[in-house]
């Protein structure tokens, strides 16, 4: 399941870079915001994976 968890945190932090270069492409700032915020849940997700991997040992 941690494996899962973690390709799930890569997914959004690359979907939420590429949201934000898109929407920096076209102008559009909505997209960049919405971009930023999806990288920041996938960073997240990323450092709540990691913690429970140190208290797993």
């Amino acid at each position: 399941m941690s494996k899962d968890e973690k390709a799930r945190a890569k997914a959004e932090q690359a979907k939420g870079k590429l949201k934000e270069k898109a929407g920096r492409l076209v102008g559009n700032e909505e997209l960049t915001a919405e971009g930023r915020a999806e990288g920041a849940k996938g960073d997240a997700r990323q450092a709540k994976e990691k913690i429970k991997d140190v208290f797993k040992r």
